[in-house]
């Protein structure tokens, strides 16, 4: 059949130049090649023997070996070509001579082949007169024809945009950027290994829900056509783990995409991975511990190390972490103490102009605390830091805390000015739950973030669940503490981004 290949044609001349060689090749596409050894494994195969040969021995076996990856160098010299390839375990160098392949075949590879191609080789191992480890070719196959050109001749995909929206090019062309998602892939198994020692259950609950509740966050909203229902992505998953709580599981965690709409920047993206754990008859104080233990033995076996280096400083996982009151927190960087003269939102906002701080204005006492917090006192936060003690109006979930009935037993964890995890002693009583989502309902006209009310979940709590202590915690972010990244979009493989103009 006669393909239209205007399209391909429109990317410039390379293309149409590499589009024009398939004709050399019975077929472009092969559905399988064959490889035995990866480059890594050819490496250290000729290591091993080289250990076991006696010094002066001139005869040396052959070590037969079949790999393949993507050319990503290629350097003829006549009669003979040098080339790299590389796969998912790293680079080894190929050498093709004339006089062992035959002319054609010779001729083939250096017409038919371009940069960027995946090839197959079979031959021997040997060293180069610089060291190098080489496979000498006695065969090769083209595994797969790349018709466009790879970017910037492999020395490095440079622009974000185009790394963001075509990861495809960043990974290909960067090690490093794989090598962070490799680590990044680590992290996530390291933090369930972790969880699962400590006797929790992975669980799954729906991703599509038909009232969002669990943070204070704008949802995103859809449709289903045969139900002919609003339903909404998930802003956590919080109120469906504590009802298999109350279902009888003491400890249980979910790792999954959570969905918020909202602003994007080097620290929010509007789908983002969290971690979220329950622990029967624990409290904000044993979800502490686990916090630190379990992000500091992250560390220990990423890094080799619980001292990390982000974005230019020192920060110290090692455990205990820093304990600071909220009050007090704001008290040392703002000089205003909220509860002994500010205690409603006028007099705290009217206090704020006076001292010509640079907060929004919030819609209650409560957000305004949490705005004053993140201006002034998050930002400063080097080493991981547990801020405890909220104002009730901010966390409708959480369990009064009985020395201040004003806050609630939740803490926030800081790390370089960032905010990585959220937790709380559970409110479990179902008379004073429904009573905290009637009141968020009294300011949902101007509050969007306000909690909806799920009166399913106040009637899970009437069948009683135990005291219970509950983490949230930001995957991606933790992840870029641990590979240095400045961004979340350098740590999601696909990060939203603005459709181009």
């Amino acid at each position: 059949m006669e393909q239209d290949l205007t399209y391909f044609y429109e990317f410039g001349e390379q293309v149409e130049q590499r589009i024009s060689k398939l004709a050399q090749f019975e077929t472009a596409y092969p559905p399988r090649v064959k490889r035995q050894h990866t480059s890594t494994q050819a490496i250290k195969l000729l290591e091993m023997a080289e250990a076991t040969w006696p010094t002066d021995s001139a005869d040396k076996p052959h070590i037969d070996v079949a790999v393949a990856g993507r050319l990503v160098g290629i350097r003829v010299m006549g009669k003979t070509a040098f080339a790299h390839i590389e796969d998912g375990s790293g680079r080894l160098q190929i050498y093709l001579r004339q006089n062992d392949l035959g002319d054609e075949a010779y001729h083939h590879f250096k017409k038919g082949f371009d940069l960027g191609d995946f090839i197959a080789a079979q031959g021997y191992l040997f060293r180069t007169k610089m060291g190098e480890i080489s496979v000498h070719v006695t065969d090769f196959q083209l595994a797969t024809k790349a018709i466009h050109p790879p970017p910037e001749k492999w020395h490095g995909l440079k622009d974000l945009e185009t790394r963001y929206r075509q990861r495809y090019l960043d990974l290909s062309s960067n090690a490093e950027v794989r090598a962070v998602f490799a680590k990044r892939s680590k992290i996530v198994t390291l933090m369930r290994r972790y969880l699962d020692g400590q006797g929790f259950l992975e669980v799954e609950t729906p991703t599509l829900q038909p009232i969002y509740g669990g943070a204070m966050a704008r949802p995103f909203v859809t449709h289903h056509n045969a139900l002919d229902m609003r339903l909404y992505l998930r802003i956590s998953d919080e109120l469906y783990l504590k009802r298999l709580i109350v279902g009888g599981f003491e400890k249980v965690y979910e790792i999954c995409k959570d969905f918020r709409n909202e602003g994007i920047s080097t620290k929010h993206n509007p789908e983002f991975t969290m971690m979220e754990c329950y622990w029967a008859y624990a409290d904000y104080q044993d979800m502490m511990t686990l916090t630190e233990q379990m992000i500091a033995g992250i560390a220990q076996e990423i890094l080799g190390a619980t001292q990390v280096m982000f974005n230019g400083q020192l920060l110290d996982f090692t455990p205990p972490w820093r304990r600071l009151n909220l009050v007090e927190a704001i008290r040392e960087k703002t000089e205003i103490d909220i509860f002994e003269t500010y205690g409603d939102v006028d007099a705290l906002w009217a206090e704020c102009q006076k001292l010509k701080l640079k907060v929004a204005p919030q819609p209650s006492w409560g957000k305004l605390v949490t705005e004053i917090l993140g201006e002034y006192v998050e930002p400063g936060i080097t080493h991981p830091t547990f801020i405890y003690n909220y104002p009730i109006e901010v966390s409708p979930l959480s369990k009064q805390n009985p020395a201040d009935p004003r806050m609630v037993e939740r803490f926030e964890v800081f790390v370089a000015g960032m905010e990585i995890g959220n937790a709380y002693s559970e409110l479990n009583d179902p008379i004073t739950q429904r009573a905290r989502f009637l009141q968020q309902q009294t300011t949902a006209d101007k509050d969007a973030e306000a909690h909806a009310m799920d009166e399913d979940y106040v009637f899970a709590l009437m069948q009683g669940m135990p005291p219970t202590g509950g983490l949230g915690i930001g995957v991606d972010r933790v992840v870029m503490l641990l590979t240095d990244q400045p961004s979340i979009r350098d740590v999601i493989l696909f990060p939203h981004m603005r459709p181009r103009e």
